[in-house]
């Protein structure tokens, strides 16, 4: 079953939003300040979320027009450039926050 495009957008955007709230909340914050080398984490600024949804947005857009196998080269590659340059990316965040690794996190902190 595929959805009309104005319902996937809204799908999109939507579980951009919720995913701001919740990685807003106390308790995501508190795991991630326990968890990752972020001590002093505090959560995203009101702008940064917005931005953030603003940017799932145009990415959902953006993905449309270049196909779905586009999309996930750019994905990877954005991945792999960030993991290489700052130590940090979606995946390894992810990672972290759910199921912490040690090796990980002091390879992270000896980046900085």
């Amino acid at each position: 079953m595929c959805f009309p495009v104005h319902w996937q957008f809204f799908g999109a955007v939507f579980m951009a939003s919720a995913w701001e709230v919740a990685e807003n909340s106390a308790w995501v914050i508190n795991r991630y300040r326990t968890v990752t080398m972020s001590l002093d984490y505090l959560g995203d600024s009101v702008v940064n979320a917005v931005a953030d949804v603003v940017c799932c947005a145009v990415g959902f857009w953006a993905s449309r027009g270049m196909g779905a196998r586009a999309s996930m080269l750019l994905l990877v590659a954005i991945e792999v450039g960030l993991l290489l340059t700052t130590r940090d990316n979606l995946t390894l965040n992810v990672l972290m926050l759910l199921s912490p690794i040690e090796s990980v996190k002091q390879w992270q902190a000896s980046g900085r």
